[in-house]
């Protein structure tokens, strides 16, 4: 690690004053109750917008450019949020799209419930800001985690409400990360027993390691480091809750989702980076691409799990081709 990178645990006097007036803000915004539905709007502040699922959880969005555009609507991995698609959003807005985004239930802005941290639930809490903000015709990106949530979605609501047009698979984990005996070439469960019990012991610093060595491949050699980007990872993380970030281990890599794939029609495109530490692509997009009936792969050579931050000035016009088509 550079020794210019402060890393955030080494907090100013002035940083967490600053730290402390934000969160004062933020929790004098007022709450919003009313339930998602197709006969419902959602509806929040100008700082805080949030639609309340069936279950009562506040799911947070972000919903920016013309309403009458197209929507592009982007699911973030474990265990970010939203922000993590700023450099696709900015660019989407650009180009005349509407984009949207939203917290998983238990990440960043949305509530830190105890319960449904699980595909079935991150599914249907897109699909309650969907129809909430009434979103038709929509692309559906999906990064790692959010992968996943993509292909559930899209199978379960997507497709069966007519909405979807296409939907993306960026670094994602389908269709089954754990080894089992239908899986015999996928990661064994001591991995992620690893992941739970790093968590479990000390988050941040956790957070710091994936952040600065796998995630976006700065462990290897000769590749440029970004304190920033670093620090944004852990931000992110950090903001959301433990254990919606521990149970999601269980969700990310235990959920078989190939019977998912096998029913999304809607055109697809499968990206990956044949360097990814975090998601190896020989368990993830070469067998999804297999089992989609309208999937076409991209293959990056060199690049990292996290190549939608590290290269997006490649991946946002391959993304932007595929929209267009």
């Amino acid at each position: 690690m550079p020794r210019s990178l402060r890393v955030p645990g080494s907090l100013t006097r002035r940083d967490t004053l600053a730290g402390a007036a934000s969160l004062a803000v933020s929790l004098a915004l007022p709450a919003i109750s009313e339930a998602a539905s197709p006969s419902t709007k959602a509806k929040g502040t100008d700082f805080m917008a949030t639609i309340t699922t069936k279950d009562g959880t506040d799911i947070f969005y972000k919903d920016w450019g013309p309403k009458d555009a197209q929507p592009i609507m982007f699911h973030h991995g474990w265990p970010l949020s939203a922000d993590d698609w700023d450099a696709q959003m900015l660019f989407f807005l650009q180009h005349g799209y509407r984009v949207v985004a939203h917290d998983r239930r238990g990440h960043g802005r949305s509530t830190q419930v105890s319960d449904g941290h699980d595909m079935d639930h991150y599914a249907a809490d897109a699909f309650a800001v969907v129809e909430a903000l009434d979103l038709r015709n929509v692309v559906h990106i999906g990064h790692s985690t959010g992968g996943g949530e993509v292909a559930r979605f899209v199978a379960k609501h997507g497709q069966p409400s007519g909405r979807v047009a296409k939907a993306v698979l960026v670094s994602a984990v389908p269709p089954l990360m754990v080894r089992s005996d239908s899986n015999p070439d996928g990661q064994p469960i001591e991995v992620f027993d690893g992941f739970r019990k790093s968590l479990a012991a000390n988050r941040a610093q956790f957070y710091l390691d994936v952040a600065r060595g796998p995630f976006y491949g700065f462990n290897r050699e000769g590749v440029i480091v970004y304190p920033g980007v670093i620090q944004n990872w852990w931000r992110q993380g950090m903001i959301g809750a433990a254990k919606a970030h521990y149970d999601g281990i269980k969700a990310f890599s235990e959920t078989d989702q190939t019977a998912d794939l096998k029913s999304i029609t809607v055109p697809t495109l499968v990206m990956h980076g044949d360097d990814d530490q975090i998601v190896p692509i020989a368990d993830a997009a070469l067998k999804s691409v297999k089992l989609l009936k309208n999937g076409t792969l991209k293959v990056y050579k060199g690049y990292p799990h996290g190549m939608l931050t590290t290269h997006a000035d490649v991946i946002n016009p391959d993304l932007l081709a595929f929209v267009r088509v």
